[in-house]
């Protein structure tokens, strides 16, 4: 299903055409289009609707849930010191997902028909059109149909009165990731951390794709050796 040449025609929907660049795909795809005008994805009305997600639905839909879950672990006898550590650790784990899915599985090299396909969906967009804000914060279907094996994984791991608080300090770590993403692509920090992050992020976009994946902090990304190196690095290199 690979064609030889094939050339992306930017005017129609673009997710069953991208495949077909195969060995291509990777380079086409780390070139950016700087408009906030996105693409179509689509032909159909209600699959490209899906795909489309303002930011601020993010913390209105999952923030409820998020102290929902933190309310049942008190409900379950965990004192408040405790549901809050719990929180706690759910963001510091939420923050190594977030590093690990970014670099291991956004940024896996793709060449096949479908391979292409599902790596465009998943991230290869954002790095196509990474202006593109009705595409930058992940759909909120899609995070509850993956919350049922996380809620899984996490009963594994702790007991029954943990259990939701940890899993709502993952879900608010998890909200926390998207709007900062948003934030650093479409708004214009004023105070020094926020100018920086904004910095490192954009850097990882559009100079050097392979290292800084961080999004919340350069944190995982010092701990395993993606930094990016920077200008000033380089030149004296």
């Amino acid at each position: 299903m690979v064609a030889q040449n094939f050339v992306v025609d930017l005017s129609k929907p673009l997710v069953f055409q991208v495949g077909h660049l195969g060995e291509a795909y990777q380079e086409w795809v780390h070139q950016p289009i700087v408009s906030k005008e996105g693409p179509r994805f689509f032909q159909n009305d209600i699959l490209e609707f899906l795909t489309l997600t303002v930011w601020w639905a993010i913390p209105v839909i999952w923030l409820p849930v998020v102290c929902w879950l933190v309310y049942n672990s008190i409900q379950r006898g965990l004192n408040c010191p405790h549901a809050a550590l719990m929180v706690v650790l759910g963001i510091f784990v939420w923050s190594l997902l977030e590093y690990s899915l970014h670099r291991f599985l956004f940024h896996i090299k793709t060449k096949t028909y479908w391979g292409n396909t599902m790596h465009y969906l998943l991230h290869g967009c954002h790095h196509k059109h990474p202006m593109d804000g009705l595409r930058l914060v992940f759909p909120p279907t899609a995070t509850a149909i993956l919350l049922f094996p996380f809620w899984n994984v996490v009963k594994l791991m702790s007991t029954p009165s943990t259990a939701p608080a940890l899993l709502g300090g993952g879900l608010l770590g998890y909200v926390m990731y998207d709007c900062t993403h948003y934030y650093l692509h479409h708004a214009q920090p004023k105070t020094e951390i926020p100018r920086n992050l904004k910095k490192y992020h954009l850097n990882h976009h559009f100079r050097i794709q392979d290292k800084g994946f961080g999004i919340t902090s350069s944190l995982w990304d010092k701990v395993f050796g993606t930094l990016p190196q920077s200008k000033a690095e380089a030149k004296s290199m």
